[in-house]
């Protein structure tokens, strides 16, 4: 009976999700071809909203009955994925970005691009839907040493109970392929079951059993190297609305000596002293020497002394001597 109610529900789902295709097509086409007044723009793009998130859920349903996520994609950088994963909820502005990939061509292959997308679309839903709505949901994209990327979506709500992470952890696991219906509560929630489907059928990892820093919960979608690749950035440029990786901080300048610089004006190369800290040379102190003249350097010579000039002084120092002794005695007898 169970496997007949999927089978319904995946047959439904998907032919709602083909016309949900159709028209979300059809709007981009009037995005792009229309220009009118800034009102009516406005309509458009909420009504495209609109769609995309009953895409959303059309989506999560017939990939819990077992259909797959029926998007095809190609090669997308993971700034791509993230972010438009994020466009698909109600309140989106609250999901904050950071980029810290150290390059900014990584990209995930086309057959795992759409369901890693759905994957981080129900973990920020779940942080949206139970956090306040003056909260925000960090979304922080890492590269490990072992060549993986890890999406963190940090919530600061209530968290989960220990009860609920056992639950939520035993149906996003790869082991947990068959999932009965019944099992998904009144009304059920389907967006843990839609994740253990893709990550049974695409091998990347999700865990939930960390709390965020916040309070709250934090989700880990880890990608693996076999599903990652490099995109040429010229001849497929990554949209201005992903989130760059930051620069490295430039590295100031040592400031040049006048020989130097006048070295560097006259085209003259020498060797200078690697900065300290390099693994070229440690730094060492070294002493100033003053350079020598070019040329023959002369022995220096003694001058002989004068005769007369060491009389004279001898002479004028006797006398100063004599005058002070007088003054001295004709004081004490006065």
């Amino acid at each position: 009976m169970d496997a007949a109610a999927r089978a319904a529900l995946r047959g439904a789902s998907q032919d709602s999700q083909a016309l949900s295709y159709r028209l979300q097509t059809e709007l981009d086409a009037l995005q792009k071809e229309f220009t009118g007044s800034r009102s009516l723009t406005h309509k458009v793009l909420t009504a495209d909203h609109l769609n995309e998130q009953n895409l959303r859920l059309i989506q999560r349903t017939a990939i819990v009955c077992g259909a797959w996520p029926g998007h095809v994609r190609k090669d997308t950088y993971v700034t791509e994925i993230v972010t438009g994963a994020s466009s698909r909820l109600r309140g989106f502005e609250r999901v904050k970005i950071n980029s810290r990939l150290g390059a900014s061509d990584i990209g995930i292959v086309g057959r795992a691009a759409e369901p890693v997308a759905v994957a981080c679309t129900e973990l920020m839903a779940n942080a949206l839907e139970h956090s306040r709505d003056d909260l925000a949901v960090d979304v922080t994209l890492v590269r490990t040493g072992n060549g993986s990327v890890c999406i963190t979506i940090d919530d600061a709500g209530k968290g989960m109970t220990p009860e609920a992470v056992a639950r939520g952890a035993r149906l996003i696991s790869a082991e947990q392929q068959e999932v009965m219906l019944t099992e998904l509560g009144d009304p059920p929630s389907q967006g843990f079951a839609a994740i253990g489907r893709l990550v049974a059928d695409h091998g990347f990892h999700v865990s939930i059993d960390n709390p965020s820093p916040y309070g709250g919960v934090r989700a880990v979608v880890t990608i693996p190297p076999n599903l990652l690749t490099s995109i040429d950035e010229e001849a497929a440029p990554p949209s201005v609305m992903a989130p760059q990786p930051p620069m490295a901080p430039r590295a100031e300048m040592r400031p040049t000596s006048a020989a130097d610089a006048a070295d560097d004006a006259a085209g003259v190369s020498r060797p200078r002293t690697p900065a300290p800290g390099t693994a070229a040379e440690l730094p060492q102190r070294r002493r100033r020497v003053h350079a020598a003249p070019t040329g023959e350097v002369a022995a220096p010579t003694h001058r002989a002394p004068d005769p007369e000039r060491s009389r004279d002084a001898w002479s004028d120092f006797q006398k100063g001597l004599e005058s002070g002794q007088n003054g001295t005695d004709l004081e004490e007898t006065q």
